[in-house]
């Protein structure tokens, strides 16, 4: 299992503070409780590690397909205003990141990255809608012709402190290669052309990179 480079620093860091925890024990409750102590600390460790595994999979590539940009479950498909870049209704659809998907994001479609904002915000429970505005949240727009486009947002939770986002206005995207990490989990919102076809189901697990979301008329 290959490590993200997004936990390089974490790992570290949480390998030093456990085997610090180790020694504590030992030295001043007796080497006896390692018998515990090391177990624990070391399921802790692999339990963290795969927060940052970064799965090499094949991906479903075509150019009208709209591809899943994260593991997880579809928690909402609805019509709805986009307010923040595009202005105007769209399709929306949710994947909910748990703490045992995959965090790694992917590009959902070939195209131009047009717009890029971070912004500040709260850690409210990603499930809820009004996390797609007030938590911590990156808005990525990408136009994939010249009449077409749709937004990609990555949305921060409660256990979710930091989201990674590798778009750069100008850049173009490429189907199915990394835009991004939400560190221990989150949601992902799509917002669609209305004539886009919707092609999974509320409730319906997917894979980044593999499941089709939908195609793109």
């Amino acid at each position: 299992m290959s490590i993200h480079k997004e936990g390089y620093l974490i790992l570290f860091f949480a390998f030093i503070v456990l085997l610090a925890i180790n020694f504590v024990f030992a030295y001043f409750v007796g080497y006896r409780t390692l018998l515990v102590i090391a177990p624990l600390t070391l399921i802790f460790f692999f339990f963290l590690m795969s927060f940052f595994r970064n799965p090499k999979r094949g991906g479903f590539l075509h150019d009208k397909a709209i591809i899943a940009p994260a593991d997880g479950k579809i928690v909402v498909i609805e019509e709805t205003e986009e307010t923040e870049v595009l202005k105007c209704r769209c399709i929306q659809v949710s994947i909910f990141m748990s703490v045992f998907n995959v965090h790694v994001n992917w590009f959902p479609v070939k195209g131009v990255v047009k717009y890029f904002r971070h912004h500040s915000g709260r850690y409210m429970g990603a499930y809820l809608p009004k996390s797609s505005t007030e938590n911590e949240r990156t808005t990525v727009h990408i136009v994939y012709n010249a009449e077409k486009s749709i937004v990609v947002r990555q949305v921060a939770g409660a256990l979710a402190r930091r989201i990674v986002c590798y778009a750069k206005e100008g850049d173009k995207s490429r189907q199915g290669e990394q835009m991004g990490f939400i560190k221990f989990g989150s949601r992902v919102d799509l917002y669609l052309p209305l004539d886009a076809r919707i092609d999974v189901k509320l409730g319906q697990q997917v894979r980044g990179k593999q499941t089709v979301i939908g195609w793109m008329e």
